[in-house]
């Protein structure tokens, strides 16, 4: 149950009890190590397993968050880095993303946010070090971050969701370095040099315009500025959304996901326009199952639930948007960018792209 008297809603939309069903339906998913499958027989990632301990922080089982974390921190490698694929404790993939290595560090400045436990920031605050340190060995001189990383050391491409929330992550890792008193002007600079390879140059990432991610996460992972991201939301809105379902994953299929529409809900509350994210959340919760628990997407043009499969993350990324949305924890903020350093690049600076 949850440890706080106050959770997350939307009215119309999202009740305070429908949000504890949701979140109990992650608490019953989670393992006795503290990860957090996909689903109950599923695999483990470190990226949405973050994600769905930031769900469980934000709906007050902050226990069961405790538990997630520990179990990242546990398992990060020596050189700071995580596996891809864990099934149960055993690694099925053992190659790195980069955007999984650098997410633990928004999942503890969220953490941090809700509870403002100092002893827990000290006691994450090498695993979060670690994994950015890990993240920049990735890093292009153009700005860019490789996707990737195996035995022969970091592959060529760079992918603009990817490099979004690693973006975000490097701010928050910048963030908690104040909680602790340390400074670290290289993430610093490193996020300065991946906005501006974000804002000013996308022809420096990996195509995959057709990808929902790839339209809205430079708005949720703060790198545009207001204008530039309302002009892109607007300028594909029609591709992407199904009026009354939500938004496909994929622009030429017909296929609307429940997390691509609560991320795109996210990115909507970051450029101000309230009422149009609380309609996207309304529109998704055809996914909602009996137990609160959410089905991944829906080929709509056949009315078929698929994956046949109720996500974690699909179930988390409904909470933190029901969060943002109410403005209930104090963490509500995090892809607002609340009390997070801009890191922009200066414009006299020269331009990495072209070193």
């Amino acid at each position: 149950m949850s440890t706080v008297a106050r959770l997350p809603s939307v009215p119309g939309v999202l009740s305070t009890s429908q949000v504890e069903q949701t979140a109990e339906a992650i608490a019953a998913t989670q393992l006795s190590s503290g990860a957090i499958p996909w689903f109950a027989g599923g695999h483990t990632d470190p990226w949405d397993h973050v994600q769905a301990a930031m769900a469980l922080s934000a709906s007050g089982r902050l226990e069961a968050a405790a538990r997630a974390y520990e179990w990242s921190r546990t398992h990060q490698r020596t050189d700071g880095t995580w596996a891809i694929k864990y099934q149960d404790e055993v690694v099925e993939d053992a190659n790195t993303d980069s955007n999984f290595c650098a997410y633990l560090a928004t999942g503890v400045w969220h953490h941090w946010r809700v509870t403002g436990g100092r002893a827990f920031v000290d006691v994450m605050w090498p695993a979060v070090e670690r994994g950015l340190d890990a993240v920049l060995t990735m890093q292009r001189q153009d700005g860019t971050i490789a996707w990737a990383a195996g035995p022969g050391g970091p592959l060529d491409e760079a992918l603009v969701t990817g490099n979004a929330s690693i973006h975000l992550s490097l701010r928050c890792g910048l963030a908690l370095a104040d909680v602790v008193g340390e400074t670290r002007p290289d993430w610093e600079l490193a996020a300065a040099r991946l906005r501006h390879a974000l804002d000013d140059h996308p022809e420096l990432f990996a195509a995959k315009a057709t990808h929902a991610m790839d339209w809205y996460y430079p708005v949720l992972g703060g790198a545009l500025s207001p204008v530039d991201g309302a002009d892109r939301i607007d300028d594909r809105w029609d591709e992407f959304v199904v009026d009354g379902l939500g938004s496909r994953c994929v622009s030429t299929n017909p296929w609307v996901t429940g997390a691509e529409t609560c991320e795109l809900v996210l990115a909507l509350d970051v450029l101000g326009r309230g009422d149009e994210a609380r309609r996207q959340l309304a529109a998704m919760q055809h996914l909602r199952d009996d137990d609160g628990s959410y089905w991944t997407g829906l080929v709509y043009d056949d009315g078929v639930r698929w994956p046949v499969e109720r996500t974690t993350w699909t179930a988390a990324t409904v909470v933190l948007a029901a969060d943002a949305l109410s403005r209930t924890t104090a963490a509500s903020g995090l892809f607002r960018g609340e009390d997070l350093p801009r890191c922009e690049w200066k414009v006299d600076d020269p331009c990495p792209a072209a070193t």
